[in-house]
């Protein structure tokens, strides 16, 4: 049986060698078009900072290792131009020898990923001094731009993780960094709470943040940027960071159904409907496993795992993949950021509205051993209590968080059962009640409405302009919410000045994120007023 692997990135050498490993009489050829297989493209930005100095340590496997110790037959610069389904076979354009051959499958995987999108920018695409980074070659090219041309300012366009992780990178290498981020708030896909923090992280390392804004032109050689609001920024250097479309032109061609972003349609067994040919990885679409709902696949980790399952599948295991929950982690200079299954963003892309959230900001660790620090940790859940994400940022202990709720949905936990989750406790990495088990207690009190809660947006307009809004921020805090508050009264202050809140008008909290509305809630709420906590 032989078997084809177009693209040889993450999903395919995993799907490759797991092969190897379950059919010792199998043909397996990977044909990849760039200059590498089995890149650690996550680790392109460490590579160009000079945190990871060894180039060849970002290429896991080469083609003669995978030929010696897997007996596979890797050809790089061997691009696919063609797929005839009715024949199973491929057109191959060797660029390296720029030679065409024909090469025949019996069963045919795509693992194409995907590629940067360029905005529609003016004289960008000629530009000498704009690059992307996606591939290895995308690395050197700019790596020997920095050598050869000493840039001093560089303008990053678009503030996604990518754009922020190579502000880092930039940074370290002395060069000064501005992002242009067209929405409001940066670091997508992380909601409002979780960004703010990102930003003043970024603002202390003197990154320059412009959001809301978008690039027009680019002027003066390539070197001067048109912004949307005739602002002009002058720059040596260009990086894109705009986002990604996944490579699926080759699928097109060959009939194979896609879906209108673009991504390839499979079933459960990663099937597309043309007979013989499978696809994993960026290139396709899946299902979310916690609401069904449709959603492309990406990063290399869920590539990785869809590869070895399908060797599986395809050598008859009855197995189904179960779709994606999705999960991050960012290191932002100091911070470390990370999320799993959806932030607000996404549930309200996805249509849905009818979420609750916490928002909480324990410490990483006992509050008594030197050195602790906050985590601020958001979860969401619908009203049954059924976990729909998770996010936090912090300097340490973010990622173990995280990972155990990303746990806690493959296992179909919900927030009831967080409180019982045993997490090991020791004072320089936990405290008795952990970051997650206190989210569950907070989630808890919400659905059981140990405090009356509300979205902004639902409050009535008489009730704004009849009832008592309490801002219970401290007085070394700005002011949060779109709520304009009746009084401030702190809250360290707030049992002594009771007696100037009303108990013949409603009370509302206003939004602050954080615990602290929650306690100056039950606070209220046991001197008998009527106390409801605002959402935002």
């Amino acid at each position: 049986m032989k078997y084809v692997i177009v693209g040889g990135i993450a999903g395919g050498p995993s799907f490759a060698t797991r092969l190897r490993r379950l059919d010792e009489d199998a043909e397996i050829i990977i044909l990849e078009r760039h200059s590498a297989i089995s890149v650690a493209s996550c680790a392109l930005p460490y590579y160009l900072s000079g945190v990871v100095p060894d180039r060849e340590t970002l290429i896991e496997r080469t083609p003669e290792i995978l030929k010696e110790k897997n007996n596979i037959d890797v050809r790089l610069f061997n691009n696919v131009t063609n797929i005839d389904p009715d024949k199973r076979q491929l057109t191959v354009h060797d660029t390296l020898n720029n030679e065409t051959y024909t090469e025949s499958y019996d069963e045919l995987l795509l693992a194409t990923g995907a590629s940067p999108t360029l905005p529609p920018v003016k004289n960008l695409a000629e530009a000498d001094n704009a690059f992307v980074l996606r591939t290895i070659d995308n690395a050197d090219a700019i790596k020997a731009f920095i050598d050869d041309n000493h840039p001093k300012h560089v303008a990053i366009l678009g503030g996604g993780a990518i754009g922020i992780e190579l502000a880092e990178s930039f940074d370290t290498l002395g060069l000064a960094v501005t992002i242009i981020e067209r929405s409001s708030t940066i670091a997508s896909p992380y909601d409002a709470e979780i960004a703010e923090i990102v930003t003043k992280e970024l603002h202390k390392h003197n990154i320059e943040i412009l959001t809301g804004h978008s690039v027009a032109s680019l002027d003066n050689d390539k070197h001067e940027l048109l912004l949307d609001d005739g602002t002009r920024l002058a720059a040596d250097m260009i990086f894109i960071g705009t986002g990604v479309r996944p490579n699926t032109e080759l699928a097109a061609k060959a009939k194979i159904a896609l879906t209108d972003a673009g991504h390839i349609v499979v079933n459960s067994r990663f099937q597309t409907n043309q007979p013989h040919i499978y696809a994993i990885g960026d290139a396709i679409e899946t299902i979310n496993y916690i609401t069904g709902l449709p959603t492309p696949s990406v990063l290399s980790s869920p590539a990785n795992r869809q590869g070895h399952l399908l060797a599986d599948i395809m050598k008859n295991a009855p197995f189904e993949y179960q779709g994606i929950i999705g999960a991050g982690v960012s290191k932002f200079f100091d911070l470390t950021v990370s999320y799993t299954g959806y932030t607000e963003a996404m549930l309200q892309a996805n249509g849905i509205t009818d979420y609750k959230k916490v928002f909480i900001t324990p410490y990483d660790h006992a509050y008594f051993y030197p050195g602790p620090s906050r985590v601020s940790f958001k979860l969401l859940f619908d009203a049954e209590g059924k976990i729909l994400g998770a996010q936090a940022v912090g300097e340490t202990g973010v990622d173990k968080r995280i990972s155990q709720i990303s746990a806690a949905i493959r296992g179909h936990l919900n927030v009831y059962d967080l409180p019982d989750v045993e997490v090991p406790y020791s004072p320089p990495y936990s405290s008795t009640r952990d970051v997650i088990n206190i989210a569950g207690y907070v989630a808890i009190n919400q659905l059981t409405r140990q405090v009356a809660t509300i979205k902004a947006g639902d409050i009535a307009a008489n009730t704004l302009n009849t009832a008592y809004f309490l801002d219970i921020r401290e007085s070394d805090r700005p002011e949060a919410g779109s709520i304009p508050a009746t009084a401030n009264i702190p809250l360290s202050q707030l049992r002594e000045r009771i007696a100037e809140i009303p108990k013949d008008k409603p009370v509302y909290v206003t939004y602050r994120a954080g615990i602290g509305p929650y306690n100056a809630s039950t606070i209220l709420k046991g001197q008998g007023y009527d106390v409801t906590l605002i959402e935002e």
